[in-house]
């Protein structure tokens, strides 16, 4: 009995040693994650979405009513009519209306024009004679051998028939501008390209009726030169003052992703939108689209190129954001305080961190300038290529899912206190 006694004693002591010594052996020393300052090309860019557009787009439409009758014929391919991406030239017919009313019109009005002459004719006539009657009148009234009625009367049949003369000539021009009108309509109803281009969109079918009223429809929509093109972007109000015309940009569109385009601001628009609550601005940039490989209406994603700086030293942006825990600091370097800020305007001050051994780190006053938003700018004393700053910290001083950041996990407070035994009375 007192054997079995002294074997409890002796594996009791031996577990209390054991919690002892896990619970105060010292932790394991920290392992950082550090990134190599180097010196390359900064670009610090504007980022925004846009569209693909023509430079300049004619919307062609129809000024007559009627129903579509045939399209006009490929200049490239005569055997097919014109359609979507047909390449036309100034003039090329694009379609044709029935014009049947319109043909009549037209004769109606040359028979209406030929009339009105005629009436001319008959006018001219009548005022020769009137005329003739005056003048007579005239040289009997000198001999006294005409009563007064009578030359009253060739008097105003006189100056009737010059009347006459003048309202047929007047309805000749007023019949000649009609004839021009039913010349122009009839015209119309054969619909040309104004301009030299792509046809983009064909908006008809043939047997479909078009009808003008206020505002013509539109029939084709015509690229006029597809060689040059726009990018109309969206930039956030809090960009647009970083943009200006001749900026250069970059951007890509997702059906060549590995190729980038560049191109030039050209215009910064006025006339903001807002999309719930939020204001935009849209900046034209103009691209050069000889190869023929962008189309119209492709999704853009595009750099406004703010600023560049050649061959400066950079670090990753998580280098500046690190900060180290008090146990980790160099007790040869206690002042971890960043420089000044300094004046308004002035560059901004920061620090990054250097591993100095043994688990601990030191600080390094730098001058932070422009940034991409992966890499930053920076500069100061101490500051060289090749320089190992921290970005991160592994192993047993990396806080972990459960962790509260200083080292000690957060308590679930829907899970017992491992102090306390659990509802319903401890271990048997």
């Amino acid at each position: 009995m007192k054997t079995a006694v002294i074997l409890l004693a002796l594996v009791g002591v031996a577990a209390g040693a054991a919690y002892y010594a896990g619970h105060n052996a010292p932790a394991p020393l920290a392992t950082f994650r550090t990134a190599e300052v180097r010196r390359g090309d900064l670009l610090s860019a504007i980022s925004a979405t846009g569209t693909l557009e023509p430079e300049e787009v004619v919307d062609v439409g129809a000024q007559v009513m009627g129903s579509i009758l045939e399209f006009g014929q490929d200049p490239r391919d005569t055997s097919k009519p014109i359609d979507y991406g047909s390449v036309v030239e100034k003039g090329t017919v694009l379609a044709r209306i029935d014009s049947t009313l319109y043909e009549a019109a037209l004769a109606q009005a040359e028979a209406t024009l030929e009339r009105s002459r005629a009436d001319l004719a008959q006018s001219e006539a009548k005022d020769m004679l009137a005329d003739q009657e005056w003048k007579r009148a005239q040289s009997l009234r000198q001999r006294n051998a005409i009563p007064a009625t009578e030359f009253d009367t060739a008097r105003s049949n006189a100056l009737v028939a010059r009347a006459g003369v003048a309202l047929c000539k007047a309805t000749i021009k007023q019949n000649e501008a009609a004839l021009h009108t039913a010349k122009i309509n009839l015209g119309y109803s054969t619909i040309k390209s104004p301009v030299r281009g792509v046809i983009v969109d064909r908006r008809v079918n043939v047997g479909q009726t078009v009808v003008a009223s206020l505002n013509a429809p539109s029939l084709f929509l015509i690229a006029k030169d597809l060689r040059r093109m726009q990018v109309w972007a969206s930039v956030n109000e809090a960009d647009i003052g970083r943009i200006h015309q001749d900026m250069p940009a970059t951007f890509t569109v997702d059906t060549y992703p590995g190729e980038v385009f560049r191109g030039k601001v050209s215009q910064v628009r006025l006339n903001a939108t807002m999309t719930q609550n939020i204001v935009t601005y849209t900046v034209v940039v103009t691209t050069d689209n000889t190869s023929g490989k962008l189309l119209p209406y492709l999704t853009t994603n595009v750099q406004f190129e703010v600023e560049k700086r050649p061959g400066v030293l950079l670090v990753p942006n998580a280098a500046l954001r690190w900060k180290p825990k008090a146990a980790q600091l160099d007790p040869g370097a206690k002042d971890t305080s960043p420089l000044s800020a300094g004046s308004p305007g002035a560059p901004e001050r920061g620090v990054v961190w250097v591993p100095a051994g043994r688990g601990f780190v030191r600080p390094l006053a730098v001058v932070a300038g422009t940034s991409d938003g992966a890499v930053t700018e920076v500069s100061g004393d101490g500051v060289k290529e090749g320089l190992a700053v921290v970005v991160g910290q592994e192993g047993a001083g990396e806080p972990k899912a459960d962790d509260t950041g200083d080292g000690k996990k957060e308590k679930n407070p829907f899970m017992p206190s491992p102090s306390k035994p659990p509802p319903g009375g401890g271990p048997l």
